[in-house]
C-alpha cells in the first residue's frame, strides 16, 4: 500500500528548519538536509521558499512570534518585565537566533514592532525622550546581551565533565579562591540555582527606572 506524504507548505518547511537548527545550530541548515528531513528533494522546497535566506528570515519570525510586546494594560514596569522575560525565554529555546536577529541584514518587522512598542511604553510612562533613549538601550542590551552571553555558556550533558577536568588544575595552586568557589557552584545544586540572574538584573534596571520616574 502506497504511503501518502504530507504535502509541503511554507510553514511546514520553516518549522522543520527551526527544529533542525535548534538541534544542530545554523551551520546544520542546508536545503539538502532540510529536504531530507521532510522526505523531499531539495528542489521541491523552492516551490514554497525562494532560498536559504528566506528560510532563515522565516525561522526568525517564528522565534519572535513566541515573545510578547509590552502590554498596553498593567503598569509600565510590569508590562515591560513580562515582555522582556518572554523575549529572553524565546531566545533561550532558540539560542542560535540571538546573534542572527541582531544582524543589520536581518531586521524583521516583528523586531521593529517590538522596539517601537518598548519605546512607546517608556514614553507613555512619562519618561522624556532623552531618558527613554538611554532606558531603551539599557533594557535592550540586557535582554539581548544576557541572552547572547547565556547562549555562549550553554553546554551539553557531557561538557561539564570535560570542563571540570580542564579547570581543576588551574585552581590547585589556591591562587583564585573565590573563582574556585564560584566555579564549584556551577556543578552543585543549591539555593543559587533557584535565582534567575536574568530576572534579577532586569528587576534592578526597572527599580532604577522607577527611581528616575519619581525624581522627574
Amino acid at each position: 500500500m502506497a504511503t501518502t506524504r504530507t504535502p509541503l507548505s511554507r510553514d511546514r518547511i520553516l518549522r522543520a528548519a527551526l527544529e533542525l537548527v535548534d538541534e544542530g545550530g545554523l551551520d546544520a541548515l542546508t536545503m539538502r538536509k532540510l529536504g531530507e528531513s521532510l522526505g523531499f528533494e531539495a528542489m521541491s522546497l523552492y516551490n514554497h521558499v525562494a532560498n536559504k535566506d528566506e528560510v532563515i528570515d522565516g525561522m526568525l519570525d517564528l522565534v519572535l512570534a513566541e515573545s510578547e510586546p509590552p502590554a498596553p494594560s498593567d503598569d509600565w514596569a510590569t508590562a515591560i518585565r513580562e515582555s522582556a522575560v518572554s523575549v529572553h525565554d524565546a531566545l533561550r529555546r532558540h539560542a542560535w537566533a540571538v546573534t542572527v536577529v541582531m544582524a543589520s541584514n536581518r531586521i524583521r518587522p516583528a523586531r521593529l514592532a517590538y522596539m517601537d512598542s518598548l519605546l512607546g511604553r517608556l514614553r507613555d510612562a512619562g519618561f522624556s525622550a532623552e531618558t527613554t533613549y538611554t532606558a531603551y538601550h539599557v533594557l535592550d542590551a540586557h535582554i539581548f546581551g544576557f541572552s547572547l552571553w547565556e547562549a555562549a555558556h550553554t553546554f551539553t550533558e557531557v561538557d561539564p565533565t570535560e570542563i571540570r577536568r580542564t579547570i581543576e588544575p588551574v585552581f590547585e595552586s589556591g591562587q583564585y579562591p573565590f573563582l574556585r568557589e564560584h566555579a564549584q557552584q556551577h556543578f552543585d545544586d543549591g539555593p543559587h540555582r533557584e535565582v534567575s540572574a536574568f530576572e534579577l538584573g532586569l528587576d534592578l534596571i526597572l527599580d532604577g527606572l522607577k527611581k528616575i520616574q519619581l525624581q522627574a
